[in-house]
């Protein structure tokens, strides 16, 4: 399938699938959508409510893709310990990775680097506070337990690929939060909410990133 790489709105570049009409992020601006759902609306009402700013906080990410949402989060964690878990089933290529250029983009080079260059499977600390394990694996293989404080829900919209959308996929993601653990995403389809809501998901709905009037936001209560 054909792939551009295109420039959003806000500087900021994704990939761009013309035969589908879809790309990586929003088209009206890479980094702001990043930052408003899963920065914005996730990892920071989550650190507020650590009781100490040195807490730890584990994130699972459904569409590593091309890295930027891990790398908004070690640059936005402060001294809260990550421990990043990114799934993916197919990576982008190294070439699409290099004319992303989120590394000089968020002058952050060296660690953008290193979070594509290392190896898939292993568990690896990049930094003092930021640990992460990339996974390449599709949604329906998820099989965790329990086991998170916050997913940033990243999959191409359902207008694509509605079977990632469905009530098997979000039970999957409800089992694999702790009690009181959240799931944000930029979606704001009313049957993806409806289907939250039918496996146990208390949802929000929030007020959506540039180009987009909403998006939900997903607590297991």
């Amino acid at each position: 399938m054909k792939r551009e790489i295109m420039i959003t709105g806000d500087g900021s570049k994704t990939i761009h699938m013309p035969d589908l009409n879809e790309q990586y992020h929003s088209k009206h601006g890479a980094l702001q959508e990043a930052l408003h759902v899963f920065i914005k609306m996730g990892l920071q009402p989550l650190q507020e409510s650590l009781q100490s700013d040195k807490g730890s906080v584990n994130i699972l990410e459904y569409g590593f893709g091309t890295g930027l949402n891990a790398i908004l989060t070690k640059q936005h964690a402060s001294t809260t310990r990550i421990h990043y878990t990114a799934m993916e089933a197919y990576p982008v290529s190294a070439d699409e990775v290099l004319a992303m250029d989120y590394g000089s983009l968020l002058k952050d080079q060296i660690f953008y680097e290193a979070l594509h260059e290392m190896d898939w499977e292993i568990d690896k600390q990049l930094t003092s506070t930021f640990s992460i394990i990339k996974k390449q694996m599709k949604f329906e293989e998820v099989k965790f337990d329990n086991q998170f404080d916050l997913i940033y829900f990243d999959a191409f919209g359902p207008r694509t690929q509605p079977e990632l959308w469905t009530i098997p996929i979000f039970q999957k993601a409800f089992d694999s939060l702790k009690n009181g653990g959240v799931l944000t995403t930029y979606c704001a389809q009313g049957q993806a909410r409806r289907n939250m809501q039918e496996v146990g998901f208390n949802v929000e709905r929030l007020p959506g990133p540039p180009g987009k009037r909403e998006m939900l936001r997903a607590t297991k209560l």
